[in-house]
């Protein structure tokens, strides 16, 4: 069974009808206060975030960041229900803001719309990928342009990226080679050596060409390695074409 998670100012008869309406379509439907030291103790995977408002949410500034942040490290689309929306655009991104439901509201067809697209484009219909990179500004590029077609979580460290491992099992590793503290390839070696995730597939990602880097790189023996400077359409086929590849294995 799927989960979908409200969160809410207060729990309302419209929220009460819209988990109604989401159980009926066979969902687990968690409700959460909006509100951080609650919301960072949830452990369930959720398909959709459902935010449900009723004030402009100034107050809540702080815990919406971090449910926005929660939301692009996990992939979770979210969907707002409430006034205006003008401030709350300002914090949440397009690509992770997927529809704001403005009242009146159709509780009903509001359901069915996040139902659709939990079907048609959620994580059950797509391939995982982990990103790894230590630039806040690539990890935002590649999920641009991989979550139409895949699940893109993101990892800004190797750390992080261990630590995601730890408890999830991603179809694809797309790793920096080049980052402080923990380098890429001291983040493959450690796939590599833990028998849980050390099939997990790696194609690195560098930003060097030349051909001693590029040796050093394929030394590490990963399933390939791609340059940042390719154009973004070239690497959506690169990556398309390593699973097309891994499907007929």
């Amino acid at each position: 069974m799927q989960n979908i998670l409200i969160v809410t100012e207060k729990n309302s008869l419209f929220v009460r009808s819209a988990m109604e309406h989401f159980k009926e379509l066979e969902y687990n439907v968690v409700v959460e206060d909006l509100d951080v030291q609650k919301i960072s103790k949830l452990k369930d995977t959720f398909e959709a975030l459902i935010l449900y408002m009723e004030s402009d949410g100034h107050e809540k500034t702080q815990d919406i960041v971090y449910l926005r942040d929660k939301a692009v490290e996990e992939d979770i689309p979210i969907f707002y229900m409430g006034d205006e929306a003008d401030e709350l655009k300002k914090l949440i991104p397009d690509h992770v803001l997927q529809h704001v439901f403005q009242r009146p509201i159709d509780i009903k067809q509001a359901v069915q719309k996040i139902d659709e697209y939990v079907k048609n484009f959620g994580r059950q219909s797509k391939k995982k990928i982990l990103v790894v990179d230590d630039s806040g500004a690539m990890l935002r590029n590649i999920k641009g342009w991989l979550e139409d077609k895949y699940q893109v979580i993101l990892a800004n460290s190797g750390a992080m990226a261990i630590k995601y491992l730890a408890t999830n099992r991603p179809d694809l590793v797309l790793l920096d080679y080049e980052m402080p503290v923990v380098d890429g390839s001291q983040v493959l070696e450690m796939i590599r050596t833990e028998t849980e995730f050390s099939d997990i597939p790696v194609i690195f990602l560098t930003s060097k060409n030349d051909k001693e880097s590029i040796l050093k790189v394929m030394a590490l023996k990963p399933e390939g390695y791609l340059l940042k400077t390719m154009e973004p359409e070239k690497i959506v086929q690169e990556i398309d074409n390593f699973f097309e590849k891994r499907k007929r294995l």
